[in-house]
């Protein structure tokens, strides 16, 4: 019975994270503008399909994981603090569009 608790806390938590997801265009605001808009340091620029095209090819879960670790002079976690897998997954599907 305790295991079966354990297991519904769980899937609530997890119901509640993603119910709480940011939108994408509100983390690429806040996080991901000052060097996606612009392309610093070789960032793929929002909205620039093509330059996004050969990185959605290695699926997002990958791309959350360059994220998290960090990647060329992207820091861990990019600019966001308080981002969850989900949020940074709606920020690259609204930069990649």
């Amino acid at each position: 019975m305790k295991k079966l608790l354990a297991l519904s806390a769980v899937a609530a938590l997890t119901l509640s994270a993603n119910a709480f997801a940011q939108e994408g265009e509100a983390v690429y605001n806040k996080a991901c503008q000052v060097c996606h808009s612009m392309g610093v340091a070789g960032a793929p620029k929002a909205h620039d399909a093509a330059a996004w095209e050969p990185r959605l090819a290695k699926g997002l879960d990958a791309l959350v994981s360059s994220i998290k670790t960090g990647l060329n002079a992207m820091p861990p976690g990019g600019m966001c603090t308080d981002c969850t897998d989900e949020d940074y997954k709606n920020a690259i599907e609204f930069m990649s569009k």
